[in-house]
């Protein structure tokens, strides 16, 4: 069986014990909780973007703002992302060392293909939708996401820059990295490029987590799983202490609630990070909810595929009325965003559009495949990019 290389990280060097909770397994083994975690994820990432839409959508035709659905997004908001880039981060220390070609292709060109690609196919559903589709218009916009990312595929944009920050900076020591990544979430920036300053400075500081604490995240979850006892009490700690961060209002300070204060998000981001790896590990565990893990295993799908079946659905229930309890209807939509793109790439995974979700040989860079992490080639892939 193939097995992954046991690569240490900066600061899991500093810390030789950390490695050894990260014992070489099979692939399957090791990925099963990966996925899960992955999974609760990009279905919280959908259940926001669902549930707002529903919202304003409803708002303008003189119905509730809010559901139940909503108290779900805000729950999860302290830890939705931030866990998501956590766990792009977690395999990294076996690939930072190849080659830039290699290392660009995978971590660059993969995902500029998906974000090209579906920029040009929402956008001008999007303008049409608007009543402002036109040659010009298009161009305009689409020119400009190239600058500025495009706000319902952001997280593509955002992540390749991370990884290349990290290969520049992979030498600076591993403390140094963690500490200024959490000042530039902790203290507003202002470059004036909205991948930074929206997105990229409050996020890198989890996806570093991710890379250089790999050792210390598989270690939680190993322990998670040989522990339910005491994992699941764990686990509902944090659960209890991340509502009352939530829903605990902040009168007087521009924060609507004592998660949003800075550092409190950076601690609540870390901690609900650990606790999706918890849950994910006592789901593998157990193998329950294989939906969840299905979906964590065609994460990309979902994410670059899940506008358009949201959006329709959403203009369907707010302009027939058929449905006019806001929190159903975003339960409606959000269920729908989520089977729909799965179900999609399903039925076009053997035609000629699977290139819609897989890219295609011509997109891709001429590199040297070797290995120097000693991960065997065609091993496993997570989003259609190899682990490593």
């Amino acid at each position: 069986m193939s097995r992954f290389k046991t690569v240490q990280s900066p600061i899991a060097k500093r810390f030789p014990k950390a490695t050894h909770a990260r014992p070489t397994q099979h692939v399957s083994e090791r990925i099963a909780w990966f996925d899960y975690a992955k999974g609760i994820c990009i279905i919280m990432v959908v259940m926001m973007h669902s549930t707002l839409g529903v919202g304003e959508a409803f708002a303008e035709r003189g119905l509730a703002p809010e559901g139940f659905v909503h108290w779900l997004v805000a729950y999860a908001t302290p830890f939705r992302m931030p866990d998501f880039f956590l766990l792009s981060g977690l395999f990294l220390s076996l690939a930072i060392g190849r080659g830039w070609l290699h290392y660009l292709d995978t971590k660059l060109v993969h995902f500029a293909y998906f974000y090209v690609l579906w920029l040009a196919i929402q956008m001008p559903l999007r303008l049409a939708a608007e009543g402002g589709l036109s040659a010009g218009s298009f161009a305009g916009q689409f020119l400009e996401a190239l600058v500025n990312p495009y706000a319902p595929l952001w997280f593509i944009y955002v992540l390749p820059l991370m990884f290349i920050v990290t290969k520049l900076l992979h030498r600076v020591p591993g403390s140094v990295l963690l500490c200024a990544a959490a000042l530039l979430q902790i203290v507003p920036v202002h470059t004036g490029w909205s991948a930074i300053d929206q997105y990229g400075a409050h996020y890198y500081v989890f996806f570093l987590a991710g890379y250089l604490l790999a050792p210390h995240v598989f270690a939680i979850a190993r322990w998670a799983g040989e522990n339910v006892a005491i994992s699941s009490w764990a686990f509902v700690a944090w659960a209890v202490a991340n509502g009352i961060a939530v829903f605990t209002p902040m009168p007087g300070t521009e924060t609507a609630s004592m998660a949003q204060m800075p550092l409190v998000s950076l601690l609540l981001g870390l901690a609900g990070a650990v606790a999706v790896v918890v849950a994910a590990s006592l789901m593998a565990k157990f193998d329950v909810a294989h939906g969840i893990r299905y979906c964590g295993k065609n994460s990309i799908v979902l994410y670059i595929s899940f506008m358009i079946p949201m959006a329709l659905t959403r203009v369907v229930l707010a302009k027939t009325g058929v449905v006019t309890d806001t929190g159903l209807a975003s339960l409606i939509v959000w269920l729908t965003a989520v089977i729909c793109p799965l179900v999609v790439h399903e039925v076009l995974r053997r035609t000629p559009l699977r290139y819609l979700y897989q890219r295609p040989s011509w997109a891709r860079l001429p590199y040297r495949r070797s290995s120097p992490t000693g991960m065997p080639q065609g091993g496993q892939r997570i989003d259609g990019v190899p682990a490593a």
